[in-house]
């Protein structure tokens, strides 16, 4: 396992992150399993973390904290905040008042004095990006936090938040985490490149596109979708050109004497402005293959064939629990003049006559 500098950090982080979305109620309900299961990944090299407080409702990140007990010092912990962690208004977004909340509540389900990476799991359009900014600001000269970074942002907002650090004198984000996968390349056309011209760290979820990229859903249906996967992303996992994508990689994956799981991770590992690759296993099992092929490395010929069957920039179809702007969810947003029913419309910085 390699590391690699976490963008202008000086962290330097394992080329594959553990992600722990399945620790808990939502995946793997065995605690002592999951724990296993991290103390395997740090013995195979990995030794970065990344988890959230909305995981398991706040399960996942005490899972992740007693696995850590004794090894705190082994690991770069991440995790995230934006969700919903109570029916109150208030428990959730990017507001200042919450953002603080949320850390010190990490910090005690996780049992640690200090998070190595904070990130805004979400954006929050509502709420001006300064307000988390100077929170993180004042979190990192506190000592709770020695990074701070973002996911899932667009690449005008990320322009606007290093602008807006500068101009106030607030820390800036140092990090994106973002989708990208050979299914989902979109990011390829201005987020990759934002990223590297700020000197930004780039970590990846769902580098195996919650699954189709393991080769086990073929077209034929040989594997039955999950439960748990058709609630959370039924349009990804259904989408026909992205099936059809995949009955045309296996056979190049199988060409180069490789799976295609271990091809579609060294292929987010290959682009340049990525950092680390999330793995997100449910069992040991899937850790150690996964482990297996941490050392491939596609050559170009290779990723000429998987460009033709995806060309660079492209998007096969949305992911469902991707971030929509709200001007892609919202067709006010998009007609002067046609408002939602029952409110009054207004196009944005426009006054209302």
């Amino acid at each position: 396992m390699q590391t690699r500098p976490l963008g202008r950090t000086g962290i330097q982080v394992s080329t594959y992150t553990l992600g722990t979305m399945m620790f808990g109620p939502y995946g793997n309900p065995d605690p002592e399993a999951c724990v296993r299961i991290v103390h395997r990944a740090l013995d195979g090299g990995i030794n970065t973390i990344d988890t959230a407080d909305v995981y398991g409702d706040g399960e996942t990140e005490r899972i992740v904290g007693k696995a850590l007990r004794g090894r705190r010092d082994d690991v770069v912990l991440a995790t995230k905040g934006n969700g919903a962690m109570g029916p109150g208004a208030n428990q959730r977004g990017n507001s200042r008042r919450w953002i603080i909340s949320a850390v010190e509540g990490s910090l005690r389900r996780l049992g640690v004095d200090h998070l190595d990476l904070y990130q805004l799991h979400h954006p929050e359009p509502g709420t001006d990006i300064e307000e988390p900014m100077s929170a993180l600001t004042d979190l990192l000269r506190a000592g709770k936090v020695r990074a701070i970074g973002h996911s899932n942002l667009p690449a005008s907002e990320i322009v606007e938040a290093q602008w807006v650090a500068q101009r106030r004198g607030l820390a800036r984000f140092r990090t994106e985490q973002l989708h990208y996968s050979i299914l989902n390349r979109g990011v390829e056309n201005e987020i990759l490149p934002v990223c590297r011209r700020y000197e930004m760290g780039v970590l990846v979820w769902s580098p195996l596109s919650m699954g189709l990229l393991t080769g086990r859903y073929r077209k034929n249906g040989t594997a039955e979708v999950s439960a748990g996967r058709m609630h959370w992303v039924p349009r990804h996992m259904t989408d026909e050109r992205k099936i059809d994508a995949v009955e045309a990689l296996l056979p190049i994956a199988g060409q180069a004497g490789i799976p295609l799981r271990h091809m579609a991770m060294a292929f987010t590992t290959a682009h340049p402005a990525v950092t680390s690759a999330i793995i997100g296993p449910r069992t040991e099992e899937q850790l150690d293959d996964l482990l297996a092929g941490a050392g491939t490395q596609l050559g170009d010929d290779l990723l000429d064939r998987i460009d033709e069957i995806v060309p660079p920039g492209t998007d096969l179809g949305p992911v469902d629990v991707a971030y929509e702007p709200p001007h892609l969810r919202h067709p006010q947003l998009r007609r002067r003049g046609a408002a939602a029913p029952g409110q009054p419309y207004t196009v944005p910085g426009e006054r209302k006559r």
